[in-house]
C-alpha cells in the first residue's frame, strides 16, 4: 500500500471507529472484546485495502468482518465461567437507577438471543440499517432478515424485565429504544 492509501485508511479509522466500536460491543458485551474485535476487523481490512473497490461500502464490509469474526471466536471459545455455591461480594452499596435496570434488562435480553437473531437486531435498530444491507452484510434473504428479526423482537418483548417496563418500547418496526 502506497503513503496516499496509509493516509486514506487512517482517515477511515479516525472517522468510523467510534460507530463501529459500539457495533462491536453490541455483538460482544464486553468493551475489551468489542476493542480486540474491532481491531482484528480493522487489521483485516488493512490488508485488503488495495482490493476494495468500493470504498462507499467499507462499513458493511467491516461490520461482514466482524460478524463472522465474532461467529469464529464464538464457535471457538473456551468455557470461561464456572458454577459455583458462593456469589462474588459486590461492591459498596450501590444506587441502581431505573435507567441502569432498564438498560440490564434490555441487555440481559439482547444477549440471550442466538447470535444471529442478536447480530440481525443490532445491525437493523442499533447500526440503524435496512433490511436489505443487513441481509447483503449478513449473505442470508431479506426474507430471512425479516422473520428472524421478528421472532427477535417476540423474545425480547416477552421478557419479564421488559414487559413490565413502560419505557422498554420495543419496535414493530422502527427503532429500538
Amino acid at each position: 500500500m502506497d503513503e496516499q492509501g496509509r493516509e486514506v485508511f487512517r482517515a477511515y479509522v479516525a472517522a468510523r471507529s467510534p460507530g463501529l466500536l459500539r457495533t462491536a460491543y453490541l455483538l460482544t458485551g464486553s468493551r475489551s472484546d468489542a476493542e480486540d474485535l474491532l481491531q482484528t476487523a480493522l487489521a483485516k481490512t488493512y490488508l485488503a485495502w488495495d482490493r476494495i473497490r468500493d470504498r462507499e461500502a467499507l462499513d458493511g464490509y467491516v461490520r461482514r468482518i466482524m460478524v463472522n469474526t465474532h461467529t469464529s471466536w464464538w464457535r471457538r471459545r473456551k468455557v470461561d465461567e464456572y458454577a459455583t455455591d458462593e456469589l462474588p461480594e459486590r461492591s459498596g452499596s450501590r444506587d441502581a437507577t431505573e435507567d441502569l435496570a432498564l438498560h440490564d434488562a434490555l441487555w440481559t435480553a439482547l444477549s440471550s438471543l442466538p447470535k444471529r437473531q442478536r447480530a440481525m437486531v443490532v445491525l437493523r435498530y442499533y447500526e440503524d440499517l435496512s433490511e436489505a444491507a443487513t441481509a447483503q452484510i449478513l449473505g442470508v434473504s431479506v426474507g430471512t432478515v425479516k422473520s428472524a428479526t421478528s421472532r427477535a423482537l417476540a423474545k425480547l418483548r416477552d421478557t419479564s424485565g421488559l414487559r413490565d417496563d413502560p419505557r422498554a418500547v420495543l419496535p414493530t418496526d422502527g427503532v429500538l429504544t
